[in-house]
């Protein structure tokens, strides 16, 4: 098997990297060199990541960061840049869900915290990166986590969760469109039903889950969230250094 090192001597910030795609994305850019810092509410599934990837021998740096607050992810760009000396990718993960009533008896709360987080978070995540990324001679390249659900699917029981996801994905495009001249790439990948608690319907277990899958995905099956962590890595990525603007779809042909 040949290993890549395609972030040797870059520092990476991920969001959400206390637990499912977040946690898989911080792993796989230390596995390929990087120096990681890992960004969430909840400090001990942070510090659970830093365990992972110092115990492979990688190096991190946990940050207590609510997306939705800006001082809180300007402070992740800075403790990024003071611990490691730069900020060169930025994977913007963090994301909540409430699904499962309709639009008329979703709660107004339910609305404002998926929009906060979901779609607020990733534009002031945005923002505090490329004003940095956009004073280093390399740059930068920035990936975003929106959804299959938010562009191609139908979506009924999460019409603010798809709402916000969709709209992720074209601040993505207009945001890339914006800085390409800065020297920042951005890009976004949009997972279909992942291997991780959050794509589970109400009520729903796994196996009824997995039954689900093998009528909903030609694929037949939920993405791992590796597999979900392969695609951002290809595009913060110098293979990727002609890709920007792109929405990548990891959903196992569900929406083909």
């Amino acid at each position: 098997m040949t290993i890549r090192h395609r972030f040797t001597g870059r520092t990476a910030l991920v969001t959400g990297a206390g637990s499912g795609i977040g946690r898989a994305v911080a792993l796989a850019f230390a596995a390929e060199g990087a120096n990681v810092v890992v960004a969430g509410r909840r400090r001990e599934p942070l510090d659970e990541t830093v365990d992972l990837i110092e115990r492979a021998g990688g190096k991190a740096l946990a940050v207590t960061a609510d997306v939705s607050a800006a001082a809180d992810i300007q402070a992740a760009v800075d403790a990024a840049v003071e611990h490691f000396g730069s900020l060169d990718v930025a994977v913007n993960n963090a994301g909540v869900f409430r699904g499962g009533a309709s639009l008329t008896d979703l709660p107004e709360e339910d609305w404002h915290t998926q929009l906060d987080i979901n779609l607020t978070g990733a534009f002031l995540a945005l923002r505090a990166q490329v004003r940095r990324m956009r004073t280093q001679p390399s740059g930068g390249a920035i990936v975003n986590i929106a959804s299959n659900i938010g562009v191609h699917r139908r979506a009924p029981g999460i019409a603010a969760y798809a709402a916000t996801k969709a709209a992720v994905s074209v601040l993505t495009r207009g945001a890339a469109l914006d800085h390409i001249a800065d020297g920042v790439r951005i890009n976004a990948v949009s997972p279909g039903p992942v291997d991780t608690s959050m794509s589970l319907r109400p009520g729903e277990t796994e196996a009824g889950r997995a039954e689900r899958m093998r009528t909903d995905a030609p694929l037949g099956r939920v993405s791992t969230v590796e597999e979900v962590a392969a695609a951002v890595l290809y595009l913060a990525s110098d293979d990727a250094a002609s890709t920007v603007g792109t929405d990548l779809v990891v959903d196992g042909g569900a929406t083909a």
